[in-house]
């Protein structure tokens, strides 16, 4: 699920509208049982990640492309100064409401990714879920976000996978291994005659990713140390099978490719040194 939160301008402004449709679709999923649990399991490996790089009081935390602020009530609701953002004006109206009515004081503003409105090095976790993929400058969005991470920060991406079949941003078999420019035929359908293709986004999805090739371009950034989903997993807990699972899926190289190929999203932590 996304906010549909994208760089793409309209004329000279930026377009900070929403399909009806798709208003109430993400008002409603933002606050279903799944959308939850899947932002506290979020929560909880970041926070984990943080600790042991000793990050354990309060928190600067940027939200962005922040929807109708379910996440960024989860990290204000443990303490943290959650600074919050997205381009589209009527979900930042609900999380403001929504914020308000729960209590929190969370700093909402509608702006885009690829120019945030925060300062150098003013952040201690920054938070992209399920955004890259709609922001068609999504250089510039992880630019802005090795600004503003202080040394010692975390960077959290979630975001489409070009190795999985399986995806649920367009509505078609097999998307993710579509030729270019029949992604781009798509994509011209999603936005004129056929918004139901991308679940009526207003800006669905343009970037396919891996693991890899996040992690390569975020280096030279200062992001030196990247972890993938099965770094991410604590084995803590977990059966004998299952760690030794995730020990050779950690140790070998091809049967991590083949994870990742099994996987319909790609995530990432990195580490601001």
């Amino acid at each position: 699920m996304t906010s549909g939160s994208n760089g793409k301008k309209q004329g000279d402004a930026w377009d900070h509208t929403t399909h009806t449709d798709f208003y109430q679709y993400y008002a409603a999923e933002s606050q279903s049982a799944a959308t939850l649990q899947r932002f506290s399991a979020i929560q909880s490996v970041v926070l984990r990640i943080a600790a042991k790089r000793g990050l354990n009081s309060q928190l600067d935390v940027a939200d962005v492309g922040c929807g109708a602020g379910t996440q960024s009530q989860l990290w204000a609701k443990r303490g943290h100064r959650v600074f919050a953002l997205d381009v589209n004006e009527p979900l930042i109206r609900l999380a403001r409401e929504r914020a308000k009515e729960a209590g929190y004081n969370i700093n909402f503003e509608v702006g885009t990714a690829t120019a945030l409105p925060w300062p150098d090095r003013s952040i201690d976790i920054c938070i992209m879920p399920e955004l890259l993929e709609h922001v068609t400058d999504w250089k510039s969005c992880i630019e802005e976000a090795a600004r503003i991470v202080r040394p010692g920060g975390l960077l959290y991406l979630s975001t489409t996978n070009m190795l999985c079949p399986v995806q649920q941003e367009f509505n078609l078999p097999l998307y993710s291994w579509y030729p270019g420019p029949l992604k781009r035929y798509c994509e011209r359908l999603a936005v004129t005659t056929q918004p139901a293709l991308a679940n009526y986004a207003k800006y669905p999805a343009v970037n396919w990713f891996t693991y890899y090739g996040l992690r390569n371009y975020l280096k030279p950034l200062g992001f030196s140390v990247c972890l993938d989903r099965f770094d991410l997993i604590d084995p803590s807990g977990k059966g004998s099978v299952t760690q030794t699972v995730l020990r050779l899926l950690q140790q070998v190289r091809l049967l991590r490719f083949f994870g990742h190929v099994f996987t319909p999203s790609t995530f990432l932590l990195a580490v601001r040194l």
